[in-house]
């Protein structure tokens, strides 16, 4: 330990107080002192990525899966600029992660004189993407920006933070604040209802015969509230982000049964006499960018005021955290609410038959989702990609029940699934196995992270999915475009070879029959394993992807 205490030694001590256990990033010459804090210390872990894209999304799923605020260094200019997709991410996900980044020295700010990694507007670049960007402007409001920047992070509607840090401000001496020995962060509390607001609601829904919750995102840390609702009779749906906020296996628990491909819950959709939403911005993948014609009858939770009608419009609007919000509803409920006769009984067997009418979709792949299943432990976490079977079965037909362990790019970014699979797994070091479902073509994407997961030896199974391509583009082509397939072929490594490179135990699946006992050795591995389905000899996936309702071929 040096004898002064510099800004870069405040940045450290001040993600220890956030208690921030891990962080990830790549080292370069406008962080060290940062990183030299942490390192001197000794009490973060930091995971050294291959590339800040890669420790973006590795960092916002960390933060996922444990519920709590996530930690990106990039350098300045090209180390910021190449972690802009995952911030784009964290920002479509409501991931609280804060990004701190270096600049050039202050007295060369804004003077394009080409100093090293100089951009002429990285804070503007960054606030473009990020829910809230600053720039650290004295050795002495850097503990200030810090509190504020985690802060908002953390304040719903969640969301990454950008904080540039000046090298030379890094460098200087600073003051130890002595709030750091009794610290807690300044998150604004969000608005509660009025309770007449909420007697107001309750009484719409104790007089709802066929009523439906559908949860989302901003509903995860709902589920005792929600769970009290469904045993009273309330099914529930949620989004795809929101699965696992009610276990799916709870009879009355839709999970994200929901958008292209689901014709009998469209059907349903218009018997439902009230839905709640909790926490979803009902957003255009679920509902077919908004052409879905969902229940008429609509009352909305949501921690933002914009929210209100943003998508769907609705009856009434509750603006506050839909935990408290719906333990309010329940409280109000108990003994009130009644469906009608029979209505759970049809919600199970819709569940049932919109389950086998999905896997009848499936072809060669139809037993996969509950073969993987069965083979995961219950609090196993499942990251998938943007790829074929998990935007169809992932999605829809393999159960959640926490929504910890539920990760994917919200914002359909094909490649963060390795990256994000292996913050995940760092995050899951308490025991919980990981799977990390990938497309060919995305899993290249992020090729270089492969040699992190070694070299952090993390308890995580990569499953590979290789139609040799990318198989959503073909299935758009074949729709809209005359099946021609332009530019979506692609030539992988050898993923055996590829795999002991790393020095990786791989495996291969041929049939469909072969995932199960595959997963199950690889599972059975600590450490980092690969296992790859081969469907170009199974077969090709069946058509999934159709053109939206509005689209034509001269889009």
């Amino acid at each position: 330990m040096t004898d002064s205490y510099t800004v870069g030694d405040l940045v450290a001590e001040f993600l220890q107080a956030c208690g921030v256990e891990t962080a990830f990033g790549v080292i370069s010459v406008h962080n060290i002192p940062m990183l030299d804090g942490i390192g001197r210390r000794n009490a973060i872990r930091f995971v050294t990525a291959r590339g800040e894209a890669g420790a973006g999304h590795m960092a916002d799923a960390y933060g996922r899966a444990r519920n709590q605020l996530s930690v990106l260094f990039t350098s300045t200019g090209p180390g910021a600029a190449n972690a802009v997709g995952a911030l784009v991410e964290a920002r479509f996900a409501g991931a609280p992660l804060l990004h701190l980044t270096g600049q050039t020295a202050t007295a060369n700010l804004g003077r394009h004189q080409g100093t090293v990694h100089e951009v002429a507007d990285q804070l503007g670049m960054l606030a473009s993407v990020s829910k809230y960007a600053c720039r650290v402007t004295s050795p002495q409001t850097a503990w200030g920006t810090l509190c504020h920047a985690a802060a908002q992070a953390l304040t719903p509607p969640m969301g990454p933070v950008s904080v540039e840090i000046p090298i030379d401000i890094q460098r200087a001496t600073v003051s130890r604040p002595s709030d750091l020995d009794h610290f807690s962060l300044p998150i604004t509390r969000l608005p509660e209802p009025k309770a007449d607001m909420l007697d107001k609601v309750a009484d719409k829904l104790a007089t709802a015969r066929r009523p439906l919750l559908w949860c989302g995102n901003g509903a995860r840390f709902a589920g005792e509230a929600v769970g009290r609702l469904a045993d009273m009779g309330l099914p529930v749906m949620t989004s795809w982000q929101g699965r696992g906020v009610l276990p799916e296996d709870h009879a009355l628990c839709l999970g994200g049964l929901n958008g292209t491909g689901t014709p009998l819950i469209e059907a349903w959709f218009k018997t439902v006499d009230m839905m709640l939403v909790a926490g979803s911005r009902l957003r255009g993948h679920e509902n077919m960018d908004m052409s879905m014609a969902l229940p008429d009858r609509r009352i909305q939770i949501d921690a933002d005021p914009t929210a209100n009608g943003r998508t769907y419009d609705c009856e009434d609007f509750l603006c506050g955290d839909a935990a408290f919000v719906l333990e309010q509803l329940a409280d109000r409920l108990e003994g009130r609410l009644k469906p009608e006769a029979g209505y759970a009984a049809e919600v199970v067997d819709l569940k049932v038959r919109t389950i086998a009418a999905y896997k009848d979709m499936l072809g060669d792949y139809a037993s996969f989702p509950d073969d993987l299943r069965a083979v995961m432990p219950r609090d196993a976490l499942l990251v998938r990609d943007i790829t074929l079977s998990g935007s169809t079965w992932g999605h829809r037909l393999f159960p959640i029940y926490d929504p910890r362990n539920n990760i994917y790019p919200v914002g359909a970014a094909i490649g963060p699934g390795l990256p994000m699979g292996i913050g995940a797994a760092i995050a899951a070091s308490d025991g919980r196995k990981v799977v990390a479902m990938c497309g060919d073509g995305g899993f290249n994407m992020s090729l270089a992270e492969l040699p992190t997961a070694a070299q952090e030896n993390v308890d995580i199974v990569f499953l590979v999915m290789n139609d040799a391509g990318y198989g959503v583009i073909r299935h758009i082509q074949d729709a809209m475009y005359g099946s021609r397939h332009f530019y979506g072929d692609v030539h992988s490594p050898d993923f055996k070879t590829l795999a002991a490179a790393s020095g990786l135990p791989y495996w291969r699946v041929d049939k469909p029959s072969g995932l199960g006992d595959a997963m199950t050795e690889a599972l059975a591995v600590a450490g980092p394993a690969l296992v790859e389905v081969d469907m170009t000899v199974i077969g090709p996936y069946p058509r999934y992807f159709a053109p939206p309702p509005h689209a034509t071929d001269g889009d």
